[in-house]
């Protein structure tokens, strides 16, 4: 009996119909050993040695995989092949105390039958190389957390943690909020001219021209600044005529997109599908296990050529020798320090179609068809299209009154019409189509109305899990199997939440911590010396660095630099307390405001003699918070008491909203949750008809539920608009790019 050894139990599942019955496929369900969590693990005067320990949740694998070791001829690895699974692979080794000569490593970039056998024929050894650049990432990241939180611990807040990777991530998140608080917001208006013309049938057509040129000068987004200016432009163009003075028509192409990284599909699944990073790689991870795609963490660009021949043979007989190439188009990697260069992102099977996959849960069958689409898209011809311009002039009419030195004005119209589609055939990006009408030179055209609009500068967005890992790759920092993580960390953390649009807002904690970190430990959150770090770590996988000497070189200055830090810094320079005009109400003594690790709250200001503390109508919670609804809340249960002590309960704030607690915290913790939000929306639930919609919140982010939980668990992930569905009447949401569509699953209205 051959033993084979995989990570997860879905993969062994389909790893299992490919082989022969003399293989017996087990898992080891992650990782079998790690770090300890109760104290530090390297030996740091050793030469940074670690020392690795079987976690309780592991030891029932590990006992399960020794048995079957010690009966088996042969034992083969055959965990991921990136740098964790590599790493994987050798723990598994050590743990198991496998003899070398029994035991083979295998490796595959997608989990087909053809795949899995050509990998059983071709064993290798374990690659040390990349085993030392996980296990230095590993160090780097437990030397900085272990040294770096307790110094948080007592210089902010309790609880508080650092990261290497995470802590750019967050300061990125800072910056940008830095720059949407600092933001003015300019006014400034266009003006569109609403025309008509008629063909030579007498048929009229309408389009809109917006005015372009003043005096031959093109006007800028704030060139009219104000409503007046618009106004002195709408009453000089009044009396004027609309004739056509050039068209021009230029034949261009859309480039195909090419095929997925893990960066640009966790980009583009957010975008199209509103996933996060890690719900995007979970869904990954699945469709990849049950042999649907390839590997999913990859900076490679490359196809296979079974693959492109399958595409080009797919592309012929289903859409037409039209929308396959002559020969395939190859991509060329270019991601900065590309780890482990194997496929891109593609189905292993190109004739296995969206419909024909029978994909049972609706997401992984969403992200199946993004995968499939692009893949297929990356090989056919670019779309071909006619880019039109037409250009008019606003002259003024002969004979108008104070007729002396006039201006001209020029609009301008452009239009796109898509003659080939190619690949837009079967990847339809999102663009708007505006055809012009069939115009020449000296037409005269009909003023049908003038449109003046307002609109106001916008500060930058906050960062998308798109837009995060999009900067992230940018900047070199971190790689294709920690993008996902690290969003994920920063939210677990309390460092970032998302607000009502999924974005990533950042805590007043986080505030604090980023700013401390720039000023005394420049080198954690520089994104330079992040990305080096990384481009070390690329350096001991392909064997041109030692691991050691990278910890080394980092971890010396920065031990010595916290060391100073410890002495040179005051928690009350880090953490300034604000005076508010509150009393405390056990002791009337001053309430002082503080900053804590889930936001601001008040504090006696006679602690330790009183340990009073009162939560902040407006802080602690992921929305801010909404003070009318607290103290409606506070009216509500002013008269609930403790089960346990018999004090009376106040309404706080916490991550995910208002509950009660006990209010002789921290004599008695008593928490109780009240199952309501603090954002009403005046909407009644249509299932149980007697709750409100409330705004809630969730690790997920904001969504809007039943405010009789748990006895009506209606829910929708955004907000209702209170109307109903023409077609179901079920309640409308509000969807992407200002569209409403119907919240029942299947139903489809939108508009």
């Amino acid at each position: 009996m051959n033993l084979i050894i995989v990570e997860s139990p879905t993969k062994a599942k389909t790893i299992a119909k490919f082989v022969s019955k003399d293989y017996k496929i087990e898992s080891s369900f992650g990782h079998i050993r790690d770090l300890p969590k109760s104290k530090m693990g390297i030996d740091i005067e050793n030469n940074f040695e670690p020392e690795y320990v079987i976690p309780d949740k592991a030891r029932k694998a590990v006992a399960n995989l020794k048995k079957l070791a010690a009966k088996a001829d042969k034992v083969i690895l055959a965990s991921d092949e990136d740098r964790e699974g590599e790493a994987i692979a050798w723990h598994i080794v050590k743990a198991l105390k496998l003899d070398d000569k029994k035991t083979e490593r295998i490796a595959f970039h997608e989990i087909t039958k053809t795949a899995i056998l050509k990998a059983l024929e071709n064993p290798h050894k374990i690659n040390m190389k990349m085993v030392d650049a996980q296990q230095a990432r590993r160090i780097l990241d437990r030397l900085v957390g272990y040294e770096l939180s307790p110094f948080l611990w007592e210089k902010v807040a309790r609880g508080l943690s650092a990261g290497r990777v995470q802590s750019v991530a967050v300061r990125l998140i800072v910056e940008r909020e830095k720059e949407i608080k600092k933001f003015k917001v300019d006014e400034y208006w266009s003006i569109v001219a609403s025309l008509q013309t008629q063909d030579n049938r007498q048929q009229t057509t309408e389009f809109d021209a917006k005015l372009n040129k003043v005096d031959g000068k093109t006007i800028d987004k704030l060139g009219i600044k104000n409503k007046d200016e618009s106004d002195k432009i709408l009453a000089e163009l009044k009396e004027s005529n609309y004739v056509i003075t050039d068209v021009k028509q230029k034949e261009g192409k859309k480039n195909t997109p090419k095929p997925f990284t893990t960066s640009t599909l966790q980009q583009t699944a957010n975008r199209w599908l509103g996933f996060s990073a890690k719900q995007t790689m979970m869904l990954a991870q699945r469709l990849y296990e049950v042999g649907l795609i390839t590997y999913m963490r990859t900076d490679s660009l490359n196809l296979a050529n079974s693959f492109l021949k399958d595409a080009s043979e797919y592309l012929n007989s289903s859409l037409g020798k039209e929308y396959a190439l002559d020969q395939p188009r190859i991509f060329k990697t270019k991601s900065k320090g590309a780890q482990e260069a194997h496929e891109a992102i593609r189905p292993t099977d190109a004739n296995k179609t969206p419909e024909t996959a029978k994909i049972t849960d609706e997401r992984q069958a969403r992200l199946y068809k993004l995968i499939w689409q692009r893949a297929l898209a990356s090989q056919m011809p670019e779309a071909i299209v006619s880019n039109t311009t037409i250009d008019i002039d606003a002259l003024l009419r002969q004979g108008s009154e104070g007729q002396t030195q006039n201006k001209k004005y020029q609009f301008r119209s452009t239009g796109q019409v898509i003659k080939f589609d190619g690949y837009l055939k079967i990847y339809p990006e999102k663009s708007k189509e505006l055809v012009l009408p069939e115009v020449k030179k000296q037409k005269k055209l009909d003023l049908i109305k003038l449109n003046p609009e307002q609109h106001f500068t916008k500060p930058p967005a906050r960062y998308s899990d798109a837009g995060l890992v999009k900067i992230l790759e940018k900047y070199g920092i971190g790689r294709p199997s920690t993008y996902a993580p690290t969003i994920s960390t920063i939210i677990a953390r309390n460092y970032v939440n998302r607000d009502d649009n999924k974005k990533l807002a950042p805590t007043d904690i986080a505030f604090v911590v980023i700013k401390l970190l720039v000023e005394h430990f420049k080198e954690i959150v520089d994104y330079e010396f992040t990305a080096q770090m990384e481009d070390n770590l690329d350096s001991i996988s392909h064997g041109k660095k030692k691991w050691q000497p990278v910890i080394g070189d980092f971890y010396h200055p920065f031990h010595k630099n916290l060391e100073d830090k410890y002495n040179k810094i005051n928690k009350e320079d880090i953490m300034p307390e604000e005076k508010s005009n509150e009393k405390c109400d056990k002791c009337e003594s001053p309430m002082i405001i503080k900053t804590g690790r889930y936001g601001k709250f008040l504090a006696c200001s006679g602690y330790p003699d009183c340990k009073n503390i009162k939560s902040m109508p407006g802080q602690g919670n992921k929305n801010g918070g909404d003070d009318k609804k607290i103290k409606e809340l506070e009216k509500k249960y002013k008269d609930e008491k403790c089960d346990k002590c018999g004090e009376p309960m106040a309404v706080k704030n916490g991550r995910y909203g208002a509950f009660l607690g006990c209010s002789s915290y921290p004599d008695c913790k008593t928490i109780k949750n009240i199952g309501e939000g603090s954002g009403g929306t005046g909407i009644k639930c249509p299932k149980c008809g007697k709750g409100e919609i409330v705004q809630k919140r969730s690790k997920r982010g904001a969504f809007y539920a039943c405010n009789q939980y748990p006895d009506c668990k209606n829910a929708y992930w955004s907000k209702p608009t209170g109307d109903k569905c023409p077609d179901c009447e079920a309640l409308l949401i509000h969807g992407k790019d200002d569209t409403v569509v119907c919240s029942a699953k299947g139903c489809g209205y939108t508009k």
